[in-house]
């Protein structure tokens, strides 16, 4: 029985093709189970006309035949995984986030079918890695890269230690190093040294890592102590990256926001996927 399920939400749209492929791989590694998601919401141009039902089995028709052929795709790149699919009559968000609820992980690609061509994130893929009650991969860049560090943002926030946690279980499964990056804005030099600075900087992020350092001896891993915005330091480094993993919010956030500027900013900008480190729903 599997303990594990990873949620891909499917269009057709390349993004979306390479984010089916993304997820592949992950439950490949992680021994999870892949279901591929279509949802299909039927509308006809213009408040004048009923949706028949001839149109709403059309819509069913093709959204079953996509699904099945993305799973025949995995199955045919991929041995021994477990795929399912589903294709479901409502809007596409809101159908990942409610299948999100009894899975480890959600992945979107970063732009979809319905996406304006110079948007850099579609609307779906905002409303789900805003929203989800479980982590969220939005695979953007060298999305098959299988080498390079996976590299976590740190910040001592509650999200970062959800960061921490995900980010050694992907450098393990992958087989990598952990770059730990801890991103600040140096006071007045007049105010603090800028190497007094560092230094407290330092100590913060190793006392960050230490307890994970235990329980997870086999990672090396690599401490960042970067002066700059938290965005622009991790986007840098995603350059290099096979995966970026950052907290839903981290010091710098508001309360009551769902997703923080860190998060909203590398979904945009980062040049490899993103892992948006929510804490997964009770059950």
């Amino acid at each position: 029985m599997h303990t594990q399920r990873i949620v891909v939400g499917y269009d057709g749209s390349d993004e979306s093709r390479k984010a089916v492929d993304w997820a592949a791989a992950e439950a490949g590694r992680t021994g999870a189970q892949l279901q591929i998601v279509h949802g299909y919401h039927v509308m006809w141009p213009g408040i004048y006309y009923d949706v028949t039902a001839e149109l709403v089995e059309a819509a069913e028709r093709a959204g079953e035949q996509l699904v099945g052929d993305a799973v025949a795709r995995v199955r045919e790149r991929h041995d021994g995984i477990d795929v399912i699919g589903t294709a479901v009559h409502a809007p596409g968000a809101s159908t990942l986030l409610d299948l999100s609820e009894a899975a480890h992980l959600l992945v979107v690609g970063s732009r979809g079918a319905g996406g304006v061509s110079n948007l850099l994130l579609g609307s779906v893929s905002q409303q789900v890695a805003t929203h989800a009650r479980t982590p969220v991969v939005v695979v953007r860049g060298h999305g098959d890269a299988v080498g390079g560090p996976v590299v976590v943002g740190v910040d001592g926030s509650a999200s970062a230690e959800t960061a921490l946690r995900l980010a050694f279980e992907a450098a393990t499964a992958r087989g990598t190093e952990l770059v730990a990056v801890r991103a600040y804005l140096p006071p007045s030099p007049v105010l603090v040294p800028r190497d007094a600075a560092e230094a407290a900087e330092r100590a913060a992020l190793e006392s960050s890592l230490a307890g994970w350092r235990e329980r997870y001896p086999g990672i090396k891993v690599e401490a960042v102590v970067a002066a700059g915005r938290a965005a622009k330091v991790l986007i840098g480094a995603s350059h290099t990256a096979q995966l970026v993993v950052v907290g839903s919010r981290g010091h710098g956030g508001f309360t009551g926001l769902l997703l923080g500027s860190v998060g909203q900013q590398l979904m945009h900008h980062a040049e490899c996927p993103v892992l948006i480190a929510h804490t997964p729903a009770a059950t």
